[in-house]
C-alpha cells in the first residue's frame, strides 16, 4: 500500500527531518509521540519502524489518520484529545512539526514536550522562519508567530535540552510556495475573524493532497528542490530545530 501523500512542503521538510529521526533512533522499535499528528502521513512513516503514538486537537484528521493506518497496515495509536490525554513518558523521540507557532505559550508548550522524553531522547520540531515573513497565510491559519533559528535555538536551551541544533530548509521553492498561500489567503480576510482555535484546526487539512496519484506528482516535482535545499542550510522559510534531554 503506498505511503499516505505529503503536501510539497511537508515533502521538503520530511526530506530532512527524516535523516534527523534516523540519525536519533538507528534502531527500530523506539517509542515515539508525535505531537499534533494531523492526518498522520508523517506518523504513518513513523510507525514502519517505531511504536508510535499521535495526538491531535481536530476530530476530523484523526479521523483520516486511523484510516490511513490501517490502511497501511501499521500499528498506531492515535488520540484525539489534548498532549494531556496521553499519561505515558519516556518517549525516545518527541516531535511535533508546524504545531509551537500556533501556541499562544510556546515556552510552557516546550516544557511539556521535553517532560515527555526519557533521559538521552530527543525532541525535533518544525516550524516557519523568520519573524519578518509572517503573512497573510500565517494569520489565516492561527499562527501566534514565526521564529529565527537562535531565538527557538535559545528556547530549546531555556527548556533544559542539550546538543541544540537548527536547520532551515525550503531553499528555494518555499519561497514560491510562501507567496502562493499568502496571495491566496489575502483573498480571505473573513478568515482572520475566526477564533484561532478554529483556524488552527483547519490549518491541518489545508492544501492536503488525497490520492496516490496526487502523492506521486508532488514527489516528482519536488525531487530535484530536495536535493537542492540540501546545499543551503542557512537559508529558507521553514525551520527544523532539535536536542536532547540530559542523561540523568
Amino acid at each position: 500500500m503506498p505511503l499516505p501523500p505529503l503536501t510539497p512542503y511537508a515533502r521538503l521538510r520530511w526530506d530532512l527531518a527524516s535523516r534527523l529521526v534516523a540519525r536519533a533512533l538507528p534502531s527500530p522499535g523506539a517509542r515515539v509521540l508525535e505531537v499534533g499528528c494531523g492526518q498522520g502521513a508523517v506518523g504513518v512513516r513513523l510507525a514502519q519502524r517505531h511504536h508510535y503514538t499521535g495526538v491531535e486537537l481536530d476530530g476530523a484528521s484523526v479521523a483520516v489518520a486511523r484510516g490511513r493506518a490501517a490502511a497501511a497496515g501499521v500499528e498506531a495509536t492515535l488520540v484525539h484529545g489534548p498532549l494531556a490525554s496521553i499519561d505515558a513518558a519516556g518517549f525516545d523521540l518527541v516531535c511535533a512539526f508546524e504545531v509551537v507557532e500556533h501556541i499562544d505559550d510556546d515556552a510552557a508548550a516546550l516544557a511539556e514536550w521535553v517532560a515527555r522524553l526519557r533521559p538521552g531522547g530527543t525532541l525535533l520540531i518544525s516550524t516557519p522562519a523568520w519573524p519578518s515573513r509572517f503573512g497573510a497565510m500565517d494569520e489565516a491559519v492561527g499562527h501566534f508567530r514565526r521564529y529565527a533559528p537562535d531565538a527557538l535555538a535559545g528556547m530549546l536551551a531555556d527548556a533544559g535540552l542539550a546538543d541544540v541544533g537548527t536547520r532551515l530548509y525550503g531553499m528555494p521553492l518555499g519561497y514560491a510556495l510562501e507567496a502562493v498561500r499568502n496571495r491566496i489567503a489575502a483573498r480571505r480576510p473573513d478568515v482572520r475573524e475566526e477564533a484561532v482555535a478554529d483556524r488552527t484546526a483547519r490549518s491541518g487539512r489545508l492544501f492536503q493532497p488525497s490520492t496516490a496519484v496526487q502523492g506521486a506528482v508532488i514527489a516528482a516535482g519536488t525531487w530535484p528542490f530536495r536535493m537542492a535545499q540540501r546545499a543551503f542550510p542557512h537559508q529558507g522559510t521553514g525551520l527544523l530545530a532539535w536536542g536532547s534531554a540530559p542523561a540523568r
